[in-house]
């Protein structure tokens, strides 16, 4: 890869590619697969990812809200797409994309209804989420009497899907819940089932269930972390390819005197005489202050450069005291050198929510 002139992200959709074809070698052929491109497909670039995804065989997209999901099709996204967490704001947006909702509650439902039929609809396609353990989003297996009967008493939307959420699939120690999460929705699942004529597709896996339980990928599975290179463990991280890189290049270059301090609120004080290097990357591009004072660090020249005193709005600082280094080298946050798991780690977070702050003005590369 040519070293960066400037703050980028770079997108490898080769490495999508190698990841989608592994996680589809875990299921059985003839299971559909369901790629999640919601947060800017997890902070790089919902479009560019999708169109990647749709021409390598995904047969389903999600995203979180109505915008995401016009976003891809304006941009020429064909597939279904599935909005889990539509509101009733967005109702008349989302038919005129032909976008597919998740209806998570009995005032959804009903509001839903409402607009389709006030645009004369029939049988408009549409999933329920039910809850089997997460308690965030969906029916409760209790109401399901009163959700089919709700969709038997209309004919301007149909029941095409349904799913729930694993609440700790990647954590084995949580097992017995997770089997628990998954014969819930078995029971409730079959039940809805036996109350009409036409085929219901189910979905429960996520990335880790699609690893750790391929027993329950039903007709569909769902994956959003795996495509972009995590696998919520060691074992699996070594199969994938992290697809996003963040880099960035050293703006300056100062030595410092012991005893002498480097940003805001003195942050840091230097403990011998020290070379730092600053960055031009802070909080507002989604490197925030838990990263700073010396939590974690950067590959200078591959080498770790930390992060020392308070990550600023725009800058922040590292120490390259040890480092062979100039201005103009290149700094590398997280990619395929360093995962995005590993840098988060470090600071206390997780993957998912370092990748998914990387800010909008960050300039996005794609490689083809």
């Amino acid at each position: 890869m040519p070293k960066a002139q400037e703050t980028i992200l770079e997108i490898d959709l080769n490495s999508l590619e190698h990841n989608y074809q592994y996680l589809r070698s875990k299921i059985t052929p003839g299971i559909k697969m369901l790629g999640v491109v919601k947060a800017f497909a997890y902070g790089s670039d919902s479009v560019a990812i999708a169109k990647r995804l749709e021409k390598i065989g995904v047969d389903h997209f999600a995203v979180a809200y109505t915008k995401e999901g016009e976003t891809i099709r304006v941009g020429g996204i064909t597939k279904p797409v599935l909005v889990l967490h539509p509101q009733t704001h967005s109702f008349k947006t989302l038919i005129d994309h032909c976008l597919t909702p998740s209806l998570y509650s009995l005032h959804i439902l009903k509001e839903f209804i409402v607009t389709a039929e006030k645009l004369n609809l029939e049988d408009y396609a549409v999933h329920i989420n039910i809850n089997t353990g997460l308690n965030r989003l969906g029916f409760d297996p209790a109401d399901i009497d009163e959700v089919i009967s709700v969709f038997q008493n209309t004919s301007a939307i149909k029941l095409v899907g349904m799913y729930s959420h694993l609440a700790a699939s990647e954590d084995m120690a949580l097992r017995d819940f997770t089997k628990s999460q998954i014969v819930n929705f078995i029971a409730t699942s079959e039940k809805i089932i036996a109350a009409f004529d036409h085929k219901i597709i189910r979905h429960l896996c996520n990335t880790s269930g699609i690893l750790n339980y391929p027993e329950a990928s039903f007709d569909m599975v769902r994956s959003g972390i795996g495509l972009y290179g995590y696998g919520n463990s060691t074992k699996h991280d070594s199969n994938l390819k992290p697809v996003a890189t963040l880099k960035t290049i050293i703006s300056q270059i100062h030595r410092i005197k012991e005893g002498e301090s480097v940003g805001y609120n003195r942050g840091y004080i230097a403990k011998r005489d020290t070379t730092t290097a600053t960055l031009p990357l802070g909080h507002a591009d989604g490197i925030s202050r838990i990263y700073g004072k010396e939590k974690t660090s950067v590959l200078i020249n591959g080498k770790e450069a930390p992060i020392i005193g308070n990550v600023c709005m725009d800058m922040l600082m590292v120490d390259v005291t040890d480092i062979n280094c100039k201005e103009g080298d290149e700094a590398i946050f997280f990619g395929k050198e360093r995962s995005a798991e590993k840098f988060a780690n470090k600071a206390g977070t997780i993957s998912y929510e370092l990748v998914t702050a990387i800010s909008q003005r960050v300039k996005r590369h794609i490689i083809e």
